[in-house]
């Protein structure tokens, strides 16, 4: 990678994602792209661009004048969002993927693409939950995914197209807010817990997901467009996780920093459904295989990091 440009620079990853590569490739390297006009932080530190993802000729005409070798397509509507209005989500998810592909296909760029545990639905196995096994999600944000997955894959095996993914759990982080995902709960808690000393949860005490702490999950963004093509088997998605959540399970290592925290519960039936569909457990021995994935962070350390950034923020 030696030229790089991000779609949905401005969400979750994103806004994690764009500083590390600027770090690693040069702030002039990393062209930060978003649907809307972002701060500073993005404007000031590297090149910048408003653009539409959804648009091909604009996609095109972005990476042509950057020169853009790689490309980490970001810009998704997520699940709870995604089930509001799912025909917004077919379109921004699967229009916008196939004007990247077909821009890579026409450039010759890498292409990095986010899949999710969405892609998992009742009938998959839940613990563990194999890399190769049913998918059959039943959100559109899922779908979505799948449908990503398999278009990926086709572009590699047919155009040649160098793409890669990996199937994300839950992300934790401070900084940006979560951007209408069913795992919001794990960032919310967080700010809930400094700022009112409770939280009010919308999933049940023991519903069980697989999370990843955000530094982790930049990591293994990096570490799979830099491995080794050549020892990459599945490519489009790879399984990785970091650890097993529960509200209650995580609500008692908060309690072991703050010792009077109080979580309560007001279930929305939509979000559990949707947690209820996914894994509790993903097997990501695949990742650790081909290309060394490790993570650093378990509940404990994420908890411990969260706290000190958000009661003493930067």
């Amino acid at each position: 990678m030696n030229r790089i440009l991000v779609t949905g620079a401005g969400g979750q990853i994103g806004s994690w994602l764009v500083p590390r590569l600027r770090e690693l490739y040069g702030e002039a390297n990393v062209l930060a792209t978003d649907v809307r006009h972002l701060g500073p932080d993005f404007t000031e530190a590297g090149p910048f661009q408003v653009l539409d993802a959804t648009q091909p000729k604009a996609v095109g005409q972005a990476v042509m004048r950057h020169d853009a070798d790689t490309v980490y397509h970001l810009a998704a509507i997520l699940s709870a969002i995604g089930e509001k209005d799912p025909r917004l989500a077919w379109h921004v998810n699967m229009v916008s993927l196939e004007a990247v592909l077909e821009v890579a296909r026409d450039q010759g760029c890498a292409v990095f693409t986010p899949s999710s545990i969405g892609v998992f639905g009742p009938d998959t196995p839940k613990n563990p939950t194999p890399q190769d096994t049913v998918m059959r999600p039943t959100t559109m944000y899922g779908i979505t995914k799948v449908a990503g997955e398999l278009l990926c894959d086709y572009y590699h095996t047919r155009f040649g197209v160098d793409t890669r993914g990996v199937r994300f759990p839950g992300l934790i982080s401070y900084g940006a807010p979560p951007g209408g995902g069913t795992t919001d709960w794990a960032v919310e808690i967080f700010y809930e817990a400094v700022a009112e000393g409770s939280y009010t949860c919308f999933l049940e005490a023991d519903a069980q997901l697989d999370m990843m702490y955000m530094p982790d999950a930049v990591d293994a963004l990096v570490a799979i467009m830099e491995a080794d093509a050549s020892k990459l088997v599945h490519r489009n998605a790879f399984n990785v996780t970091g650890m097993q959540l529960t509200p209650e399970g995580l609500a008692a290592e908060i309690r072991k920093h703050m010792p009077d925290f109080q979580i309560d519960y007001d279930v929305d039936p939509v979000r559990q459904a949707i947690a209820e569909s996914w894994p509790d457990r993903i097997d990501d021995t695949a990742a650790r295989e081909e290309w060394g994935w490790d993570p650093s962070y378990d509940a404990s350390a994420m908890t411990a990091d969260m706290l000190k950034h958000i009661e003493a923020p930067a």
